[in-house]
């Protein structure tokens, strides 16, 4: 009987994972909700539990992802990213039922969730970090600490969640008025999000470049970087698009930013795979923000660049493997662009698309591209979870080569139903500032034309959707 894995995922990722397992020669244990019962990752694992009506519910219940490997003998569970991946209860709960947890110990990420705790560790080691603040005490006195930081560093500042994460649990405040008037909002959505209202305060770091560094760490200590991601180009605090290596550093800053991502994750005992993240400032110097303890959507780029299966990787270190290349092992090559493909409407504050159907699906290919989805001709998109749809990657040997590549992928990339985010991305592989890598997180402030685009009416993408109406329906009602 081969040894089993389970992944506490969904969509994409749960794709990517399973077949990082299976090429290790062992079976894939998927489960899912009652709205994911036609998702096409249940369709290629090995076998596929179904743990509840969901939705989303189902997938953050501890005790039932457990119970599925359990009963499935899996041996360990892969918590892709997202829902339970950065929870240090349920890796404890693999711990303590015995089953292998595909990331780091549960006590590393609990000291590196909690965003004050991690600022201590790094400060202690001596890793550059923004001026900020310890948890601020609850009620008057945690405002007028936060008061008096404003008046001595200044505003624009940030009030974090210190459980936050993914964009999340983050209030921009810009004068004292604002910060009095956002104190308590933001202890309440703190809250709300992650059961945890205690907040603390940043100095803004004004149009900043978000570069993160791709990390491995075995259990023996050993650690490497994988090179630098530039991950500026954001909403709302969310990445949109993504690319390696990143864009503008000299040799001698990406050395740099590198070797002190590696202290940073020795500092926290790190192991498996993980993300040290950072803000570079307009004179080149650069801040810690954080570690995150999983897998990243934006790793694809890495691989590229790398030829380094970040996946499969994470899998041999948690069953016991020792990490076989060195640092001078690591070759990074070319660059990469990762976009995430969604099923929202740009134009209207990115609203969702969930519950409409892909009629038609056409993919790009050829040479240094790369698609990791679920989204296939005839799906119906859920309205209950996150929009994205497929990630498209794409590789090249020199930056102009690599966008050139991606206009032409985003060009021929068809999905009809639902509005997308590709004739946004259209709009900003065009974008002069883009082309000459002049962005950093205030870009799409900054380029509100790229908002101003038609939706794809082209006639090859009209052909296209005729000719899959008339196959699927055996009539034709489109409407040219």
């Amino acid at each position: 009987m081969k040894t089993k894995i389970l992944v506490a995922n969904r969509g994409e990722i749960a794709i990517r994972t399973i077949r990082a397992i299976q090429e290790l020669n062992y079976d894939a244990v998927a489960i899912y909700e009652t709205p994911d019962r036609d998702s096409r990752h249940i369709r290629i694992a090995n076998e596929a539990v179904w743990i509840g009506d969901g939705p989303r519910s189902d997938y953050l219940d501890i005790d039932k992802v457990i119970n599925a490997a359990i009963r499935t003998g899996a041996v360990a569970i892969h918590p892709g990213y997202g829902f339970l991946a950065e929870n240090p209860d349920f890796a404890r709960a693999c711990e303590d039922a015995g089953i292998i947890f595909i990331g780091p110990p549960s006590d590393v990420i609990e000291k590196l969730g909690n965003k004050v705790m991690a600022r201590s560790i790094m400060a202690e080691a001596g890793i550059p970090m923004v001026p900020g603040t310890d948890i601020l005490p609850p009620g008057e006195e945690g405002l007028q600490v936060a008061l008096e930081f404003g008046r001595k560093y200044g505003y624009p500042i940030m009030l974090k969640a210190t459980a936050g994460g993914g964009g999340r649990g983050i209030r921009r405040v810009e004068n004292e008025t604002e910060l009095r008037e956002q104190y308590e909002i933001a202890r309440s959505e703190a809250k709300a999000a992650f059961n945890d209202d205690s907040v603390y305060l940043e100095k803004v770091v004004v149009q900043p470049k978000h570069v993160e560094v791709q990390i491995i760490a075995d259990r023996d200590g050993k650690t490497v970087h994988l090179g630098t991601r530039d991950c500026s180009i954001q909403r709302r605090n969310q990445k949109l698009v993504e690319i390696a290596p990143a864009f503008h550093l000299t040799d001698d800053q990406a050395e740099d930013i590198c070797q002190t991502a590696v202290k940073a994750a020795k500092a926290a005992n790190y192991f498996n795979a993980g993300t040290v993240e950072f803000l570079l400032d307009r004179d080149g110097k650069f801040y810690f923000m954080e570690i995150n303890t999983r897998l990243q959507v934006e790793h694809t780029v890495t691989e590229m660049i790398t030829g380094i299966d970040i996946v499969r990787t994470q899998i041999k270190l948690a069953m016991g493997k020792k990490l076989l290349f060195d640092q001078d092992d690591v070759m990074l090559r070319g660059h990469a662009i990762e976009m995430r493909i969604n099923a929202e409407d740009p134009r209207n504050d990115f609203m969702p698309e969930g519950g409409k159907t892909v009629t038609v699906y056409r993919s790009p290919g050829g040479y240094g591209v790369r698609l990791d989805g679920f989204c296939y001709q005839g799906f119906t998109i859920p309205e209950v979870y996150d929009s994205l749809l497929v990630k498209l990657t794409v590789f090249g040997w020199s930056w102009n080569e690599t966008v050139d590549r991606l206009k032409r992928c985003l060009t021929n990339f068809v999905i009809a139903g639902p509005k997308t985010t590709i004739p946004f991305y259209l709009n900003l592989v065009n974008d002069p500032d883009f082309r000459a890598g002049n962005f950093d997180t205030s870009y799409l402030d900054t380029h509100q034309h790229l908002f101003e685009y038609e939706e794809q009416k082209s006639e090859v993408n009209k052909l296209a959707a005729l000719i899959a109406e008339i196959h699927h329906k055996k009539q034709n009602t489109f409407a040219a």
